[in-house]
C-alpha cells in the first residue's frame, strides 16, 4: 500500500474516531428512548452522522483539491500544470462522492425527521419527495446533490487556472446550504450565528482541505512542494484567523452563559474543539518557523511528518464538528415574539437621535467586509510608502470615509430601525447604493492594488496581481462594466425590488436581507465606477458621455420616489404586520415618507458626482496641456497646434490666391 493510501485511510479513521468519541461524550450515541414514541432506529442514529461526515469530508477534499490546482501550484500563462490538472480530475471524483453522500444524508435526514425506518423512506417515494422539496434542510441537501454533480461534470474537462478558480468558488458556495439550515438558523441571535457559521465553514474547508491535499502532495513526492507549502502557509494564517473569530462569535450566539461550557454536553464539545484549534495553530506556527525553511533547503522529511500528523488532527476535528452539529445547544430563553424571531432582537423603542447613536448591533458579515476593505487598503498604502512611492491623500480619505459610512449604515441604530421602519430603510438603501459607492470608487482601490502587489515570482504564473489583471480583462468584466449594462442594473433593480414581492421575501430572512443590502452596495459601485471611477475600466466614456449618463439616470430615481409617494397600498405588509410595532405612524405614511426621501436624496450624490467629474475633467485637460508643453520644449512640437496652424496657413494661401485672381480679373476688365 502506498504512503498516500495509508494517509487517506488514517485520515478517514481519525475522522470516524473523532465522530464516535464526540457522539458518545455528547449523548447523541445513546439517546433516551421513550416507550410508545416513534424512533427511526439505530441505523438512522448512526447512519445520519456518518453520511454527514462523508459529505463534509468530500466537500472539504473537493475544496482542497481545487485550491491546490488554482492557487497553490504555479501555472504557465493560465494553463494548469500536470500535477494541478490531476488534482482537478480528482476533484471530479470527490464532487461525485459529495453528491452521493449528500443524497445518503437526505435519506437518513428524512428518516430522522419523520422517525420512521430507512427502509420505509426508500419504499415510499412521497416521504423523500416532500422532505427534499418542502423543508429547508431537504432543499439544502438537494442543492448539494445537484451542485456536486455539476462540479463532477465540469471538472472533467477543466484545464485552465481560471476554470479551476471558478470551480473552487462554486464548491465554496456548495458548502453553505446545509450549514445555514442547522442550529444556526434557530439560535436566539440567528443573524450573528448564521454569519459566524458561514465564515467558519468556508475558512475551515480551505484550511483543512488545503492541508490534507498538501500532505498528500508531500507523501507522493510530487514536484513544486516548496512553492505550494509557502503559499499555503500564508493562506492558512488568514484561515486560522477566520476560524478563530467566527468560532468565538458562533459560540457567543449559542451559549446563554459561560457556565454552559462545562455544564452542558454542547459546551464540552466546544471546549474540545477549541483545544484542537489551539494545537493546530501551534502546528501551523511550527511549519512557518521550522519545516518550511527545511523544505526550501531540500529536506522535506520533517514537513511531511508534521503535515501528515496535522492533517489527521484536522479531519478528527471535522468528525468532532459533525458530532457537535448533532448535539443540541443549551436551551435558551427566547421570547414568544414573532418580531424577535424575524429580527434577532426585540422591536427597538421609539426612534430618536439618541437611540440611533446608542443602539449599535453587530452585523458580522458587513463588519468583516468593512474590516477587510479597510485593512487591505491600509496595507497597500503602507507598502507604497515604505518603498518611497506616493499615493494621493484625497483617495485615501475618500476610501476610509466610505468604509466609515458603511459601518454606520450597517452596525448602528440606523440598521436596527431600517428593519422596522420603511423610511429609515430607504435612508439606508440610498446611503449604501449612492453615497458609499461614490466614496469607494474615488478611492481607486484597483489602481492601488496594481501598484502595491508584486508580480508573480515565476514567469507565466498567476499571483494576486495577475489574477486581478485577468479579471479586469475578462469578458465578464467587459459586459458588466459596459455603461448600458451598469446603468440598467442600477435603475431596474430598484423598481424590481420594491414593486414585486421580492422586498417582502427578502425582509423575512436574514440571508435575504444580506443579499439585498449587498446588492445595493455592488450595483451602486458598478454604476459609479463607470461614471467617475479612477480605476482601469473596460469601457471609457468621454466626459460629456458621463454627464449625459448621469442626467439620464438620476430622474429614474426621482420617478421611483414619486411612484412610492403615490402608492395606495403598503409594500411588504405581511412582514411589517408581524413585527407588532406599537409606536410610529401608519405604515402607508412611512412608505410615502420613504418615497419622499428617495426623491430628494438623489440631489446629494448628483452634486458629488458633478464635482468629481468637473475636477477629473480639469485635471485631465491640465495634464494634456502640460504634456504638450513638455513635448514642445523638447522640440517635438504640438501635434494639435501644428495641425491647426497648418489649417490656418492653407486658408491664408487660399485667400491670397483669391485676391490675386480678383486683381487679374479687374485688370482685364479695364
Amino acid at each position: 500500500m502506498t504512503r498516500a493510501a495509508r494517509l487517506a485511510l488514517a485520515s478517514a479513521g481519525a475522522a470516524i474516531a473523532g465522530l464516535v468519541i464526540a457522539m458518545i461524550a455528547g449523548g447523541a450515541a445513546f439517546p433516551r428512548i421513550i416507550p410508545g414514541l416513534p424512533d427511526a432506529g439505530v441505523l438512522t442514529r448512526w447512519g445520519l452522522p456518518l453520511s454527514k461526515l462523508g459529505m463534509d469530508l468530500a466537500g472539504v477534499l473537493t475544496v482542497g483539491l481545487l485550491a491546490m490546482a488554482a492557487i497553490l501550484l504555479p501555472g504557465d500563462k493560465g494553463v494548469l500544470g500536470k500535477s494541478a490538472t490531476g488534482y482537478v480530475r480528482a476533484a471530479s471524483w470527490t464532487g461525485l462522492a459529495w453528491s452521493v453522500t449528500a443524497f445518503s444524508t437526505l435519506v437518513f435526514g428524512m428518516s430522522d425527521t419523520a422517525a420512521v425506518p430507512v427502509s420505509e423512506v426508500l419504499l415510499n417515494g412521497a416521504y423523500l419527495n416532500s422532505y427534499a422539496t418542502q423543508t429547508e434542510q431537504g432543499v439544502a441537501l438537494t442543492l448539494v446533490v445537484l451542485f456536486g454533480l455539476a462540479i463532477a461534470l465540469f471538472a472533467r474537462s477543466s484545464i485552465t487556472a481560471g476554470a479551476a478558480l471558478g470551480l473552487l468558488a462554486f464548491s465554496v458556495v456548495t458548502l453553505l446550504p446545509p450549514t445555514l439550515t442547522g442550529h444556526a438558523s434557530s439560535s436566539p441571535n440567528h443573524g450573528l450565528a448564521t454569519d459566524a457559521v458561514s465564515l467558519h465553514v468556508v475558512t475551515l474547508a480551505l484550511w483543512v482541505g488545503g492541508l490534507v491535499v498538501l500532505a498528500l502532495h508531500a507523501v507522493r513526492g510530487a514536484p513544486q512542494l516548496d512553492i505550494a507549502a509557502a503559499r499555503f502557509s500564508r493562506l492558512a494564517l488568514w484561515c486560522y484567523v477566520g476560524v478563530g473569530v467566527s468560532g468565538v462569535f458562533s459560540v457567543l450566539a449559542r451559549l446563554t452563559s459561560l457556565s454552559d461550557l462545562w455544564t452542558s454536553a454542547y459546551g464540552v464539545l466546544v471546549v474540545a474543539k477549541a483545544i484542537a484549534f489551539v494545537l493546530l495553530g501551534y502546528a501551523g506556527w511550527w511549519h512557518r518557523e521550522r519545516t518550511i525553511t527545511a523544505l526550501a533547503k531540500g529536506a522535506p522529511g520533517a514537513f511531511t511528518r508534521l503535515a501528515g500528523g496535522e492533517a489527521l488532527l484536522m479531519v478528527a476535528t471535522v468528525g468532532l464538528a459533525v458530532a457537535l452539529s448533532r448535539t443540541e445547544p443549551p436551551p435558551a430563553s427566547i421570547p414568544a415574539d414573532r418580531a424577535f424571531e424575524l429580527l434577532g432582537y426585540p422591536v427597538p423603542p421609539p426612534i430618536s437621535a439618541a437611540n440611533i447613536l446608542s443602539l449599535w448591533w453587530l452585523d458580522l458579515f458587513f463588519a468583516v467586509v468593512a474590516a477587510v476593505l479597510g485593512g487591505l487598503y491600509a496595507a497597500g498604502v503602507v507598502r507604497l510608502r515604505r518603498r518611497g512611492d506616493s499615493w494621493p491623500w484625497g483617495r485615501t480619505a475618500s476610501w476610509f470615509a466610505g468604509v466609515a459610512i458603511l459601518v454606520v449604515a450597517t452596525q448602528s441604530g440606523l440598521a436596527r430601525y431600517a428593519k422596522v421602519m420603511f423610511d429609515v430603510h430607504m435612508i439606508e438603501h440610498m446611503t449604501l447604493s449612492m453615497i458609499v459607492p461614490i466614496l469607494l470608487v474615488l478611492g481607486g482601490p484597483v489602481t492601488l492594488a496594481l501598484r502595491a502587489l508584486k508580480p508573480a515570482a515565476r514567469r507565466g504564473d498567476r499571483g494576486p496581481r495577475e489574477w486581478l489583471t485577468t479579471i479586469l480583462h475578462s469578458r465578464f468584466a467587459r459586459v458588466l462594466g459596459h455603461p448600458v449594462v451598469a446603468t440598467a442594473i442600477f435603475i431596474s433593480s430598484t423598481y424590481a425590488l420594491y414593486f414585486t414581492p421580492l422586498f417582502g421575501e427578502a425582509m423575512q430572512e436574514h440571508l435575504g436581507h444580506l443579499w439585498m443590502t449587498s446588492h445595493f452596495l455592488i450595483s451602486g459601485s458598478l454604476f459609479f465606477w463607470v461614471i467617475i471611477g479612477v480605476d482601469p475600466a473596460p469601457h471609457r466614456l468621454p466626459y460629456v458621455g458621463k454627464l449625459l449618463t448621469l442626467f439620464v439616470t438620476m430622474p429614474f430615481h426621482a420617478f421611483f420616489g414619486v411612484a412610492l409617494m403615490m402608492t395606495g397600498s403598503v409594500i411588504a405588509t405581511v412582514y411589517y404586520d408581524q413585527l407588532g410595532r406599537t409606536w410610529g405612524g401608519p405604515l402607508l405614511e412611512e412608505q410615502q415618507n420613504g418615497g419622499a426621501i428617495a426623491w430628494g436624496f438623489g440631489e446629494i450624490p448628483t452634486l458629488m458626482v458633478l464635482l468629481a467629474i468637473a475636477v477629473q475633467w480639469y485635471r485631465d485637460e491640465d495634464r494634456k496641456a502640460r504634456r504638450d508643453d513638455r513635448k514642445a520644449d523638447r522640440g517635438g512640437g504640438n501635434q494639435e497646434l501644428d495641425t491647426y496652424n497648418a489649417y490656418l496657413a492653407r486658408l491664408n494661401r487660399a485667400d491670397r490666391a483669391a485676391d490675386r485672381a480678383a486683381d487679374r480679373a479687374a485688370d482685364k476688365g479695364e
